[in-house]
């Protein structure tokens, strides 16, 4: 029986290492700002062909280390991102920046903090209590279902600082502004400002050519978000899916919100149910039918700012 048990014991790091899926395959860096990178994930929902890799991380280098904004739903996408980071420069990670709650996001934090401990991590108070309720749990299994086990050796680790609107983040001489709207694509959403970078990351107020859930949000609170960040100084725009650009493409999905939501007024007006006013709608958007993810989100939609406009005219 001791015998037993010593193999047991010898084995059961073996096992431990077992139980973490595969790495992630690299993925390229781009520069987009004087010190700023991004590694432009796939479109689409979390697959096992993609390993749940589908959001944009991105990393500023300063003279204090490196911050990392948005490190991926997945320890393998977390340890991705800090491969990238260490073919660009040697400095340190001291800091991250989770943009809101949905775990396709964040839950790279894990990798962060076991490679570099003492870095700080920064999310909305409103985060940090989802976190703490449950909701990055429920985010890590949806992560393992998603991908067939690809995300598997993952765990919840959330941001540990508490930010609000207008807070700015010094760290190596380079300001971050963080802006928040108490309802966008959901009431934890945080953009990040960097001036000196003519840069805005969005977090998923905004995507490009690909389409998500509204499920936490409103279209409403979402383009007054939007609005909020187009008052910025920034030149360039990462969104939290698919590929980055100026302010013609923030403004791209901005009409998408506005259109939807304006047309299921103008319908509902006209006694028209959600399900009713689904060919029209359509037939309003059409200049986003071949965005990934239409088909698949466009009733949802319709749905929710059905639901969102009937709420306001009680």
């Amino acid at each position: 029986m001791r015998r037993l048990l010593s193999i047991c014991l010898l084995l059961l790091p073996t096992l431990l290492v077992a139980e973490k899926a595969p790495p992630l395959p690299d993925y390229p860096v781009k520069q987009i700002g004087p010190h700023s990178y991004l590694i432009e994930g796939p479109l689409g929902l979390p697959s096992p062909e993609n390993q749940g890799f589908m959001n944009n991380p991105g990393f500023v280098i300063t003279p204090e280390g490196v911050v990392v904004i948005d490190p991926g739903g997945s320890v393998q996408i977390g340890e991705m991102v800090l491969r990238q980071v260490a073919i660009t420069t040697d400095q340190p990670v001291v800091a991250v920046f989770n943009t809101h709650i949905h775990g396709d996001h964040w839950l790279g934090n894990q990798a962060i903090r076991e490679a570099y401990p003492t870095a700080a991590i920064y999310g909305h108070s409103k985060m940090l209590a989802q976190v703490k309720k449950g909701d990055g749990e429920t985010w890590r299994k949806s992560m393992l279902s998603m991908t067939n086990q690809a995300t598997a050796g993952t765990v919840v680790l959330g941001p540990d600082h508490p930010l609000e609107h207008a807070d700015i983040i010094t760290i190596g001489g380079i300001n971050f502004h963080l802006l928040y709207m108490a309802e966008a694509h959901s009431d934890t959403d945080l953009m990040i400002d960097i001036p000196t970078e003519d840069l805005l990351f969005l977090g998923d107020n905004v995507m490009s050519k690909r389409f998500g859930q509204m499920t936490h949000g409103t279209f409403k609170g979402n383009v007054a978000a939007i609005d909020l960040a187009l008052r910025s100084n920034a030149k360039n725009f990462v969104p939290g899916h698919g590929p980055m650009g100026d302010r013609l493409m923030v403004e791209a999905y901005r009409n998408y919100l506005s259109t939807l939501r304006s047309q299921v007024v103008k319908l509902m007006d006209e006694g028209l149910s959600d399900f009713e006013m689904k060919p029209q709608v359509i037939k309003a958007l059409a200049d986003y039918k071949n965005w990934v993810g239409f088909d698949g989100e466009i009733g949802r939609h319709i749905n929710r700012a059905y639901l969102e406009v009937e709420k306001e005219q009680f």
